[in-house]
């Protein structure tokens, strides 16, 4: 534990969506039938993530417009939100549009702020249902903009995807572990530039200069810029410079060189041996 963090979710609905009913499950307290009525409820729990524990605090406010500065203030503050909406019916899931609509009013992050629609009571849907998971899918993802959010349905009757819920805020969220020094922990890997992606040539200290010379710059010139770049890297052993050169002899041209230059020595050796 060493790094300590406070996260506030704030969970928006309509009245008698289960809203509550999905806190108490998280919070491993059951499930009751009896309903009553949220004015605003605060919990607490505390989440372990590697090294960072993360302390949560569950905003359950109201479902109904009784107490519009509570709700206000539980927007500004809140560091993600849970729409929740009941499959079996299509008011709710109009007051989940309308609840979006005043995060978006109040919130000029809300692109960046993580949101989970939560479509709970799944298990009356297959007799019930009025809310279809492709219809909140298509009003989420191509009516709205961009947003760092995602749809699933759960029950908290049965306890079903209620775990699930919140680790999709963990994953919006894009919490990073810190390290015991208190620093983000990143990959070691960095990008390197392709050794095609720019035309140079490694050149190591103390080898000999290639033949073909350079048109700008002579064996000098190169000993010099090596001696210019071991300078300023200090240890550095291996020296890159462009290349600078001059258009190099096709393969063909020193096949047929060497063609013909044995050829010559074999017409003088058979012009020194006269057989009698």
């Amino acid at each position: 534990m060493a790094d300590y963090e406070r996260i506030r979710l704030v969970i928006l609905g309509g009245a008698g969506v289960g809203k509550s009913a999905i806190v108490r499950r998280l919070l491993g307290q059951g499930f009751t039938e009896r309903y009553k009525a949220t004015v605003e409820d605060l919990y607490s729990r505390e989440c372990i993530l590697g090294t960072l524990t993360l302390k949560v605090d569950l905003l359950d406010t109201a479902g109904d417009l009784q107490f519009p500065a509570m709700r206000r203030l539980s927007i500004a503050t809140a560091h993600a939100f849970l729409l929740v909406y009941a499959s079996t019916s299509q008011p709710s899931f109009e007051c989940v549009k309308r609840c979006f609509e005043e995060v978006r009013e109040q919130r000029s992050d809300f692109q960046e702020v993580p949101i989970v629609i939560a479509g709970n009571k799944l298990d009356l849907a297959p007799t019930r249902r009025e809310v279809r998971i492709e219809d909140v899918s298509e009003w989420l993802f191509c009516e709205l903009p961009k947003l760092r959010a995602k749809v699933m349905e759960c029950s908290a009757k049965d306890d079903y995807n209620i775990k699930e819920l919140f680790r999709c805020f963990v994953t919006l969220s894009r919490i990073v572990p810190k390290s015991p020094a208190g620093e983000t922990t990143e990959s070691g890997l960095r990008r390197r530039c392709s050794a095609y992606g720019s035309r140079s040539f490694v050149q190591r200290s103390g080898s000999p200069s290639g033949r073909t010379g350079s048109a700008g710059a002579g064996p000098g010139g190169q000993q010099q810029q090596q001696q210019q770049l071991l300078a300023a890297q200090g240890s550095t052993v291996v020296a890159i410079a462009e290349e600078v050169r001059s258009k190099p002899r096709s393969r063909s041209l020193i096949r047929r060189a060497s063609r013909k230059t044995k050829q010559q020595i074999r017409d003088a050796h058979a012009d020194d041996c006269n057989i009698s």
